[in-house]
């Protein structure tokens, strides 16, 4: 089961509560918790590549959420190795930065 995520409204409740409440309650509450559908590791993996293909800066926390959701190192390095073809050699190695801090090598 997804944990309840808070984040969008710690950080942006106050300034911007709609888009805080579709984060929190939609994106993560709904989207997130339909595991019969997909389990949140593959959807950790969908995540992560759409957000390296992006350059996003959000790639970070979705790794350390894809790593608690049983993602393993071999599985991420794979995927970025897989989509610095398709989404820029550039963006693969900043996405392997932010792996090899997370991953913890």
């Amino acid at each position: 089961m997804a944990k309840k995520q808070t984040a969008g409204r710690d950080i942006l409740g106050e300034f911007a509560p709609k888009f805080a409440e579709l984060n929190d309650d939609v994106l993560f509450g709904e989207v997130w918790s339909r595991e019969a559908e997909l389990s949140p590791r593959d959807r950790s993996l969908i995540t992560c590549s759409s957000l390296m293909t992006q350059g996003a800066p959000q790639l970070e926390a979705h790794l350390k959420i894809a790593k608690e959701n049983g993602v393993t190192k071999e599985e991420m390095t794979e995927m970025i190795t897989h989509l610095a073809f398709y989404a820029g050699w550039p963006k693969a190695w900043s996405a392997f930065a932010l792996a090899k801090e997370i991953y913890g090598e």
